[in-house]
């Protein structure tokens, strides 16, 4: 769900390009990731999300894994910095990202499940066996499992 923020901007500047914070949780449990599948284009992907105004980043992690999965989760660490995009939407709308991806962690042995519209379905992968994607995420999820972190592009 687009945040009444954007909404308001839009209104103001169309669809010219809108650089926005986001963030990347990277939740892993042992050898899984967490995934969901997008409802507005079917890819599985991490949890992502768009802070709020005067939201930190870390704090944005938490909340949108509750709000797309169910689940609590803990940041452990911050994994990665970079700009993503443009990416253009169907409806026009043109947004950049500062992208800020976490390394984070369930709290509970809870069951994820699609807590909003934003997906279709929840799910725990192998870090092994995962479904297409784009290289962004694969590389945040290798990046994840083996402790490395870092700044600046990785095909965006």
């Amino acid at each position: 769900m687009t945040p009444e923020f954007i909404l308001d901007l839009r209104k103001k500047i169309g669809h010219t390009e809108l650089w926005l914070p986001g963030v990347t949780a990277i939740i892993l449990k042992g050898d899984e990731v967490l995934l969901v599948k997008r409802s507005d284009n079917g890819e599985w992907t991490p949890v992502t999300g768009i802070c709020d105004p005067r939201e930190e980043p870390h704090v944005t992690a938490v909340r949108e894994a509750k709000e797309e999965t169910g689940l609590e989760v803990a940041v452990e660490k911050l994994l990665w910095v970079q700009a993503v995009g443009p990416v253009e939407y169907p409806n026009g709308d043109v947004t950049s990202y500062v992208d800020t991806a976490f390394v984070c962690r369930p709290t509970a042995d809870t069951d994820p499940y699609p807590a909003d519209d934003e997906s279709t379905d929840v799910a725990w992968f192998h870090v092994k066996h995962l479904p297409p994607m784009q290289p962004r995420f694969s590389h945040l999820i290798q990046a994840a499992r083996e402790g490395i972190s870092g700044f600046g592009s990785q095909n965006s």
